[in-house]
């Protein structure tokens, strides 16, 4: 059973990349307790989700809709309609031509997995849907074929199953993942709280070696080192269970209540994991989502 704070036995200090920062800017210990129990609500978050999919190992990250070319200068309120969800069929839409398809990673591991059917596929399509469209027409779909999509995933890009649709009035296509939901790990977030949000640095990215036990996680911070006005070093810890891990980014300031720019930049840190990260997903601590890996050899 996992405990929570500092007594969780799968946290890993990492050391920083610029040194780990004078007393005098020092992160706040009731912070990283904080963060160390979200992490911990992360890590069990995605274990449910895992098992909910039966142990299936894809695990996409971000949207499973794609937009192909672009929108001409005549059809701009298409781009309002698609990121509302306004999307139906203007006809009957074909069956799928077999029940099950194949993902491939870029190592070449391959895994079978049962499909849905463009009408299917639509309704997602239509429920991810988030935007405001007052008033705007739908876009009408005139065709589907069963094609291939590449989709970032925890353990790499993989080539995945996709309908592809053609609209009325537009060269632009939408393609969406066709495997079925059962065989997919989908996390879902934390609800938000006015009282008690979400905390920390989140992780775009992840990268390491198949046999390595270091990740270096990339991440917005602000763009100049501990040492000059306004700047920061980062460092890192890994929350690690058997099916993933959580990086919690921990931030040392130049000083604290500096009067600073909003200004961003990309940073970077490696954590030590306690092994190799093998097929765990890499999970960023805010909403314990996953982000995409790119492991290098």
């Amino acid at each position: 059973m996992m405990r929570r704070c500092r007594a969780l036995p799968w946290i890993t200090v990492a050391a920083l990349l610029g040194g780990c920062g004078s007393a005098g800017n020092s992160p706040a210990v009731d912070s990283l307790d904080g963060l160390r129990q979200q992490a911990g609500g992360a890590l069990t978050r995605y274990d449910q989700a895992f098992r909910t999919a039966g142990g299936a190992p894809f695990v996409p990250v971000g949207e499973l809709t794609r937009q192909l070319g672009d929108w001409e200068p005549a059809n701009g309120s298409y781009k309002e309609a698609l990121s509302a969800g306004r999307v139906e069929a203007a006809s009957t839409l074909p069956e799928a031509p077999k029940s099950a398809g194949t993902i491939v990673w870029a190592d070449g591991t391959r895994w079978d997995v049962p499909l849905i059917s463009p009408d299917g596929a639509l309704a997602q399509l239509r429920a991810a849907g988030t935007g405001g469209c007052s008033g705007c027409a739908p876009l009408k779909l005139t065709g589907a074929r069963l094609t291939t999509m590449t989709v970032p995933t925890t353990r790499g890009p993989a080539t995945a199953p996709a309908w592809e649709y053609t609209l009325d009035g537009t060269t632009v296509r939408l393609a969406r993942v066709a495997v079925d939901p059962s065989a997919i790990v989908r996390v879902t977030p934390p609800p938000r709280d006015a009282d008690h949000p979400h905390e920390g640095l989140a992780i775009e990215s992840a990268t390491t070696t198949t046999a390595s036990s270091e990740l270096t996680v990339t991440f917005t911070g602000v763009p100049g080192p501990s040492s000059k006005s306004c700047g920061a070093d980062y460092g890192a810890e890994a929350a690690e269970s058997d099916l993933a891990v959580v990086v919690i980014v921990i931030e040392y300031r130049h000083a604290k209540d500096e009067a600073c720019p909003a200004i961003g930049a990309q940073r970077s840190t490696t954590v030590k994991l306690s092994r190799p990260l093998g097929e765990r997903a890499v999970l960023e601590v805010t909403q314990g989502l996953p982000v995409e890996l790119t492991i290098t050899g």
